[in-house]
């Protein structure tokens, strides 16, 4: 799994590290049960503080992509990579009704109506 950082990008270090993360997911280089390098090696190893790698996973684990065990650190979820995909489906919707001035309860409907 290669992570990428930018130190000069505008977007904050933990995004990019979950973003990086979740396209590992998603294109399936990173599969289900398999066990993610530690927060403390993740951050020597990219020259960020532990705190951002923390960040990141915290991030991950709320979007359901990981869980984090204690003592065993992050494991990828079963269903994550399709989660990813919709996710990365999802946003991209969600930027492009931004780009249209859609409100978020008209995108919602239409997504609603999709579902049924």
């Amino acid at each position: 799994m290669l992570i990428r950082i930018d130190p000069s990008s505008a977007v904050p270090l933990y995004e990019q590290f979950a973003a990086s993360v979740r396209g590992a997911i998603a294109d399936g280089s990173v599969a289900a049960g398999q066990r993610l390098p530690s927060a403390r090696d993740l951050a020597a190893s990219l020259d960020v503080n532990v705190h951002t790698v923390l960040r990141g996973y915290q991030e991950l684990r709320d979007e359901g992509l990981i869980e984090l065990r204690r003592g065993r650190g992050a494991v990828v979820m079963g269903d994550a990579s399709a989660r990813g995909r919709v996710l990365a489906a999802v946003r991209e919707a969600a930027a492009e009704a931004r780009r249209y001035g859609m409100s978020t309860a008209d995108l919602l409907d239409l997504v609603k109506k999709e579902m049924t």
